[in-house]
């Protein structure tokens, strides 16, 4: 008979007689996670963070005299927004901890809370919106760390730990196993390869450990499926593996810097398998490589099937192939091993630089001839930059210079070159809404 249902049994027959459970059965001590959880769980802390944000005013009280006449002061009114998450200490000689962009987006202000009630504040030392990762740093004083898996290695059916701040109640301990490997295409984040797991994830767990028996990091507690607003038992988290590597550029660069392969795939399809009169449906097909890209330097065609990717089998199709070019930086080597009709190829690609997107002006409106616009960098204000602007062209002598950023353009935002393309007219004057340095102002270009 199986021995942990002798254990079961002897446990409810000994209940049933108003006994207490036995500490062992057949000299064996019952399993426990404690001690494993004792190694753990300092290394998995509570963060709270604070955000000042701009109250809107009653459009009335922006006449001066009004504001006088109720005594309202002249700053704009703030209200403080707060939020709590979870984070995992990787590097106790440095105070590294990992966590999810979306814990601490925006914060002004960053504490972190170690199991033994220390209060530390918390700098920010980089964030990857895509990819939902972020990296925070403490004063490295008596930390603990966790030791990180090969998240590789993980199998379907694998026990696994969730470690976080559910809730804002604290320290939180729950169990399952690894349900499914590399669950992408959710919609979640621009960069998805989950595992997914029934151990119980509520609110406050993000950015909290999922680890194994060993007590090991082998995934960032990310997301929830949650159609009733509670836990279902499908909860998501970052494989180690992805994070611990976001993280190291992060820690170097600030940024995730993600190269180009500039290659664009699709699922294969039975229709595709059919067509292509291929043996198996693992893979990718090429349907499109761009002149003068690292891809068309490997020789990639279109029509190509990519079978591996550095290694990996291509079982979860183009997300997949996207995933892992997402992974690599400018300079980093893609080995793909792709089937051309009846032969199989071994090709490699240098991952290089992404192109900017960019406009000709003159494309755009006859008074923006002698421009070139771009968009904005991450840490500006969305909008539309005048990249370049040649002397004495239209553009120069309408007042535009390089850096200026477009933030309306007749009176509609623009956050980008697509949308600055439905909202202006050639034929008739543009007016937009200009920020240059500390200053915004209206110009009209006719």
């Amino acid at each position: 008979m199986n021995k942990l249902f002798l254990i079961i049994l002897f446990g409810l027959s000994s209940w049933q007689a108003g006994a207490v459970l036995p500490g062992q059965v057949d000299g064996a001590p019952l399993p426990s996670l404690a001690p494993m959880l004792e190694q753990s769980m300092p290394a998995v802390v509570n963060i709270s963070t604070s955000t000042n944000v701009r109250v809107q005013e009653n459009p009335l009280m922006i006449d001066p005299a009004l504001r006088r006449f109720f005594n309202i002061p002249k700053n704009q009114r703030q209200q403080q927004k707060n939020s709590l998450g979870s984070g995992v200490i990787i590097d106790k000689d440095q105070g590294y901890v990992l966590t999810n962009n979306h814990v601490i987006d925006k914060a002004d202000k960053i504490t972190v809370t170690l199991s033994d009630g220390r209060q530390l504040n918390a700098k920010l030392l980089g964030t990857d919106p895509e990819a939902d990762v972020a990296v925070i740093q403490i004063p490295a004083d008596n930390l603990s760390a966790l030791k990180i898996a090969d998240s590789s290695q993980l199998k379907v059916g694998d026990f696994v730990v969730a470690i976080g701040n559910p809730f804002g109640l604290g320290q939180t301990v729950t169990s399952g196993i690894v349900s499914a490997l590399g669950r992408s295409g959710l919609g979640i984040e621009g960069y998805e390869d989950f595992i997914q797991t029934d151990a119980s994830i509520n609110p406050g767990n993000s950015g909290g450990a999922l680890v194994n028996l060993r007590g090991e990091f082998v995934g960032m507690n990310t997301a929830i499926l949650a159609p009733t607003g509670g836990n279902v038992g499908i909860g998501f988290a970052i494989p180690s593996n992805m994070a611990t590597r976001l993280m190291e550029s992060l820690v170097q660069h600030g940024e995730v810097r993600r190269g180009l392969l500039g290659v664009t795939t699709q699922d294969l399809t039975p229709e595709l398998v059919k067509a292509f009169a291929l043996k198996s449906q693992h893979g990718a097909v090429v349907s499109r490589v761009e002149a003068g890209s690292p891809a068309e330097k490997a020789g990639l065609e279109p029509g190509d099937i990519i079978l591996t990717i550095n290694g990996q089998d291509v079982k979860g199709g183009s997300a997949q192939i996207r995933n892992a070019v997402g992974l690599l930086q400018i300079g980093d080597t893609a080995n793909l091993e792709v089937m051309r009709g009846e032969e199989r190829k071994s090709l490699q690609a240098t991952i290089g630089k992404p192109k900017r997107p960019e406009l000709d002006g003159n494309k755009l409106h006859p008074t923006l001839s002698g421009a070139v616009l771009g968009v904005t960098p991450k840490d500006q204000v969305e909008g539309v930059m005048i990249e370049k602007v040649e002397q004495n062209s239209k553009a120069w002598k309408t007042g535009l210079r390089p850096g200026d950023i477009i933030v309306t353009a007749n009176r509609y935002r623009v956050r980008n070159l697509d949308e600055i393309k439905q909202v202006v007219n050639p034929n008739a004057p543009l007016l937009v809404n200009l920020q240059r340095g500390g200053e915004a102002f209206f110009v009209v270009l006719q």
